[in-house]
């Protein structure tokens, strides 16, 4: 007798989703997938607020970007991936299952990393977490002839690139670094390659819901942060601490509100959907620093922190800029025109400023505000012109 059509195989051939698919939503196997990686992005965002605090600055922040790069792009790698090819048999889940654990490995080799300038823990999880990928790109090989080739250069340029970090670790340290920028651009060019014979056939909207499910989770950095102030403030009874929460509060509700300003869709057509898809990196990597420079602020108001004002200001002010300037570039500049267009740049200059003057983190928190009050009126005032101009129904 046949199995009833609800019994999940074991293997099925893997055959592609179609691009037009409706109702294509993350599934629940994709955000187990990202809460395995909100403990690599806490681990990352806890090693940048204890070097920044201690004053390590330049350290800080190439061991943070070196370790934000691993999860990022293995996080990345897996979700084009499985909006194009989600078969869910039992053989696709146990590989992305090992893909979890490999999110585990780097997510421990992360405080060595930044303590030690370690980074062998992270490379273990990096290549088992490519390698498994690399497994699914294999079946992808063999159930979808029609992007055969596109997958097989995955899977080639992909096990090529693992041999190299695993290699890196054997060089002189002295060579470390060079080595290191030599393997991340190989790495980011494997699907700037692999796509050129025919996109394989990732789902727009569903990239888009991924992309805003994990903007979600470094969001969870900032809330954690804010958190930690009011606990902070309660168990030493100090009311300037709770002001400050409040800020924080408010920080976080903007950046919320602006990255979800007005529905979005990823690009579908390359070169634009790289662009679009790579340069969430700079957003990922940014929210998450603002939790750890919010909690840096938290230890210079208790004197935990070795360094001054201005610079636990700067820890806040410079990942907001480079938020509202990335947003700006993927979303608002190719979507929105008028005075919203110009508004991001210009308080993103402002927020580099505010760490000049007294109490930065208060004037972070009224800037994104304005900014978030000026895009919300002129919204409606378009939608109001709009029904105007459409007359009635």
């Amino acid at each position: 007798m046949s199995q009833p059509s609800s019994v999940r195989p074991f293997y099925r051939p893997m055959r592609p989703r179609r691009r037009d698919e409706p109702h294509r939503s993350a599934t629940p196997l994709e955000l187990f997938f990202d809460l395995c990686f909100a403990v690599a992005v806490a681990q990352a965002a806890g090693g940048l607020h204890h070097d920044v605090s201690e004053g390590h600055l330049g350290h800080a922040l190439t061991r943070y970007l070196m370790v934000f790069f691993a999860i990022w792009w293995s996080w990345m790698n897996f979700t084009w991936f499985a909006s194009a090819y989600d078969t869910d048999d039992d053989l696709y889940r146990i590989t992305t299952l090992v893909q979890i654990a490999g999110a585990l490995i780097i997510a421990a080799g992360v405080p060595r990393a930044f303590t030690d300038g370690d980074f062998s823990v992270i490379t273990y999880g990096y290549v088992v977490m490519r390698i498994a990928l690399v497994v699914q790109w294999c079946r992808a090989a063999a159930g979808d002839p029609a992007h055969r080739r596109a997958a097989r250069r995955y899977a080639i340029g992909v096990t090529v690139v693992q041999l190299g970090w695993l290699l890196r670790l054997a060089l002189p340290q002295s060579w470390g670094t060079a080595a290191l920028l030599l393997l991340v651009v190989a790495d980011v060019l494997v699907p700037a390659v692999a796509e050129r014979p025919g996109m394989t056939p990732w789902h727009p909207r569903h990239i888009t819901e991924r992309y805003g499910l994990f903007t979600l989770i470094v969001l969870g950095e900032v809330v954690l942060a804010t958190s930690v102030v009011i606990q902070t403030g309660v168990d030493a009874g100090d009311r300037h601490l709770w002001s400050l929460a409040a800020a924080a509060a408010v920080i976080v509700f903007a950046l919320w509100w602006l990255y979800f300003d007005r529905p979005i869709e990823a690009p579908a057509q390359l070169p634009y959907s790289l662009v679009w898809g790579y340069g969430h990196y700079l957003i990922f990597a940014a929210v998450a620093a603002v939790g750890a420079g919010l909690s840096v602020s938290v230890d210079y108001e208790r004197r935990l922190a070795h360094i001054s004002e201005r610079t636990a200001g700067y820890a806040v002010a410079v990942p907001i800029a480079v938020f509202l300037l990335t947003v700006w570039v993927l979303h608002v500049r190719r979507r929105q025109h008028g005075v919203v267009v110009v508004a991001y740049p210009v308080v993103a200059l402002l927020t580099l400023l505010t760490p000049l003057g007294p109490a930065p983190v208060y004037a972070l928190a009224a800037s994104l505000v304005a900014l978030v009050v000026l895009t919300t009126l002129l919204r409606r005032r378009e939608v109001d012109r709009n029904a105007a101009t459409a007359g009635p129904a």
